[in-house]
């Protein structure tokens, strides 16, 4: 606030500088003798109250008239402000309309030709009009009278905070010497007191102006009391943060100081921290059973350690390394539960179906327990969402006696997450893998790698290429990890990967792997599920008991018919859970309700039937066929509709098909043309009519050869007017000559039939060992019919 009273900065960039009348005048009333007119000086970035003091260094021609006018005169000078700064000739309107009368104390001449003139302010005045404009601008003007506050008591109250409110800021202020308390304390008027404080206070030239222009001497003491408020506020902030600051310094330099006299005084007794921390190391290291290599790479690094100074970032870098290399199982092995019936009894117990997956790994225990020692397999559970392929880790890790890892690889598309980084680099840690193993503290946990298809691939490397050493029994007893630079024995790990589909997964990979399909459930092994882990879990997650709610067997398959469609359990799951949620809801408002739940209550509950088996199972008109096919949630029911219409033999397809369909089609059609003879139709409409093949729900894209004798049939339907046999579906592909060939997705696409109400099932001969394999309860109440031949197709649909 008064800096500017006792710091002379050469520096300051204004062409004033504010002083003090040392004896307050009387004579600052308007009784002096006064000339009607008076020279005018603008200032350009100040301004002048009455009673201070303020040298002006004068540069323009039209300033240094005026003053030298007033000097030779009475000395009295108008002295107002501009309104900006960068305006050198200002008119009426570039100039405030109120100003101060100042007396011309001093005129001087300075070496670089300008003037500075001494003036001290008298009266506040009001322009009238500007009367002259050369050689320096002279004005008539009109006295103003300050308006004294109607509450005396208010007054002496605000000046007395306004007196409070400086010592304060004297006091914060480092730059204010604190005799300046002594300055005020002699400051004995009140006008007086509120223009010294006015003009040096930091503020803006228009802030200045408002101040003096406020004519109402209660008002201009609040304004000002205002504004040394907002300053008081500024420098308690910077006080408190030169405080912090101070103290955070004064802190570390005290650190400093102690850690120093603590390092000399434990290296004069001979207790060295960083040593004892060292040896403590090495102790542990005795216990570790690695081999040889790791054990001298170790010593060189705790060597190192010894010499670097522990002040220094690469000692705790060290140090690091160090631990995580004492961290890792080196050949520390969990011991294997060799009891086959007890493994067969929890695979079971946990989960139901999976009968390839739970063989595999009996196989694998049984070897393991005849022989001894055995590399792990690495095996990858392929199937739709929601059959247990991630959960079945955990069962095999609890039926082994092993740790179970669980590590995520959806997204995943740095390189650095399997190898690691170079300890070099600042943040530097091992790969996922290394790290996974040093928490669960064993070299042959259960590593489940889940959702492998669905590994990215961007600039900072292809993470499923890093994969290929991890997966590789050959070469996985020795894999390198970037930040451990050794190698590490990855072959008793037990890996097992997840995957939706195949098709995703590169090739090299893909074939490291032992592929084990994961097929969906039927809606009897649903049933099973449900009634053994589905209902219990969402019954204890609600705070239900068996008395509370019950699900028989037909409710359950309600719900799985008519509220889902997939090849998992986890729609089926969410549905049991609404159940449940609905029967709390119940039990907790004490509503009377029947706890074993009826079928038609369902719909209450969970909304109208999303799916129905009506459309499946109605005859379908001619033209129209049904095919199997393969999603990667399972399988699925495809209408194949075909029509005729006026035209010269166009063949149309719409519903979104691939390529490969759309060859199916056209195949198809040439078929039908070649031996329109034999199947009795007449050859003119193939050149009369235009064809329409479409596949409904055209959002979706669909693609594939296994609906080949789909489309014949459906084409055949069309041609001879004849609608397909009820409740049949078939898949395969076809050949011009006439044969049909064997396709994939066969128990997928059982399950979709037997779903959906289908009563015959039409394959290639070829398929009949892929029947055979499934599960004699799954084939319940279906027919199937072999056929090599696309005759034998017709001969059986129509």
């Amino acid at each position: 606030m008064f800096e500017d009273l006792f710091l002379n900065n050469p520096k300051i960039e204004v062409d004033s500088f504010p002083m003090f009348s040392v004896v307050e005048d009387d004579d600052m009333n308007p009784s002096a003798d006064l000339p009607d007119e008076l020279p005018l000086l603008a200032l350009k970035n100040t301004v002048l109250f009455p009673g201070m003091i303020l040298p002006i260094t004068i540069g323009r021609e039209k300033s240094i008239n005026a003053v030298k006018e007033a000097e030779k005169g009475n000395k009295f000078i108008a002295v107002t402000s501009q309104k900006d700064i960068k305006t050198q000739s200002p008119s009426r309107d570039d100039l405030h309309q109120i100003g101060t009368i100042a007396k011309v104390v001093k005129l001087l001449k300075m070496p670089d030709g300008t003037m500075t003139a001494i003036l001290k302010g008298r009266f506040r005045f009001g322009l009238n009009e500007i009367t002259q404009n050369d050689p320096f601008i002279k004005i008539t003007y009109h006295l103003l009278e300050t308006i004294e506050a109607e509450d005396p008591l208010e007054l002496q109250a605000t000046l007395a905070t306004i007196n409070d409110v400086a010592r304060k800021i004297i006091e914060l202020s480092p730059h204010i010497p604190k005799e300046a308390i002594v300055m005020l304390q002699n400051i004995k008027q009140n006008s007086f007191l509120l223009n010294f404080i006015a003009s040096n206070m930091k503020l803006s030239v228009n802030e200045k102006q408002s101040l003096l222009m406020e004519s109402d001497f209660l008002a201009k003491a609040k304004k000002v009391l205002g504004l040394m408020g907002s300053e008081v506020q500024l420098l308690e902030l910077k006080d408190q943060i030169d405080s912090k600051v101070r103290g955070g310094i004064e802190k570390q330099q005290r650190d400093y100081f102690l850690n120093q006299q603590l390092k000399t005084i434990q290296e004069e007794l001979g207790n060295n921290p960083s040593q004892e921390e060292l040896k403590e190391l090495a102790e542990r290291a005795k216990d570790k059973k690695w081999s040889k290599e790791i054990q001298q790479a170790f010593d060189k690094e705790l060597k190192k350690a010894g010499r670097i100074n522990p002040q220094i970032a690469e000692y705790s870098v060290t140090i690091n390394y160090l631990e995580t290399l004492l961290d890792l199982p080196w050949n520390e092995y969990s011991e294997d539960n060799f009891d086959l019936k007890n493994a067969t009894k929890t695979l079971d117990k946990d989960h139901h179906g999976l009968d390839k997956v739970k063989e595999r790994i009996l196989e694998h225990l049984a070897v393991l327990k005849l022989r001894g020692d055995l590399k792990s397999p690495i095996i990858c559970l392929v199937g739709p969402p929601g059959v247990g392929k991630t959960s079945l880790g955990k069962s095999i890790a609890s039926a082994l006696g092993r740790k179970f890892v669980r590590m995520s690889l959806g997204g995943l598309h740095d390189e650095s997450e399997i190898r690691g980084h170079r300890k070099t680099y600042i943040g530097a840690m091992p790969g996922r893998i290394i790290q996974s193993l040093r928490k669960v503290k064993t070299s042959n946990p259960v590593f489940i790698l889940d959702e492998i298809d669905k590994i990215g691939k961007d600039f900072r490397g292809d993470p499923s290429s890093a994969l290929l050493e991890v997966l590789d029994p050959e070469q996985n007893t020795s894999f390198h990890d970037n930040y451990l630079e050794l190698e590490y024995d990855l072959s008793k790990v037990l890996f097992i990967a997840t995957a939706n589909s195949l098709s995703s997964i590169q090739p090299a990979l893909r074939d490291r792997m032992e592929i084990i399909d994961v097929s969906g459930y039927s809606a009897e092994e649903k049933i099973e599920i449900a009634k053994k882990h589905l209902v219990p879990k969402q019954r204890k997650e609600h705070g239900l008991t068996t008395k509370d709610v019950s699900l028989n067997n037909k409710v359950l398959g309600e719900i799985i018919q008519s509220f889902t469609r997939e090849s998992g359990v986890r729609s089926l799951e969410r549905k049991i859970a609404a159940v449940m949620r609905n029967t709390a809801k119940k039990v907790a408002m004490e509503e009377t309700y029947d706890k074993n739940i009826p079928i038609d209550k369902l719909e209450d509950i969970l909304g109208p039937a999303r799916y129905s088996r009506d459309a499946y199972e109605k005859n379908p008109i001619p033209g129209v066929a049904v095919g199997l096919a393969w999603t990667q949630v399972g399988g699925d029911i495809l209408f194949i509709e075909s029509s005729l219409s006026n035209g010269k033999g166009k063949l149309i397809l719409t519903g979104n098909l691939g390529d490969v369909m759309k060859e199916s089609a056209s195949t198809a059609l040439s078929y039908i043309k070649a031996n329109a003879d034999s199947l009795g139709i007449d050859s003119k409409m193939f050149s009369e009519n235009d064809i329409h093949i479409h596949v409904p729900q055209g959002a979706i894209p669909k693609d594939g050869p296994s609906a080949g004798i789909t489309m014949l049939s459906a084409l055949a339907s069309l041609f001879k007017g004849k609608a397909i046999k009820s409740h049949l579906a078939m898949t395969g592909e076809i050949t011009l000559r006439g044969k049909v060939l064997p396709v994939g997705g066969i128990k997928e696409k059982i399950l979709a039939a037997k779903r959906a109400g289908i009563k015959t099932i039409m394959m290639c001969k070829e398929n009949k060992k892929n029947v055979e394999q499934i599960n004699l309860s799954y084939l319940k109440g279906l027919k199937f019919v072999y056929v090599e031949r696309m005759e034998e197709v017709l001969k059986v649909a129509l």
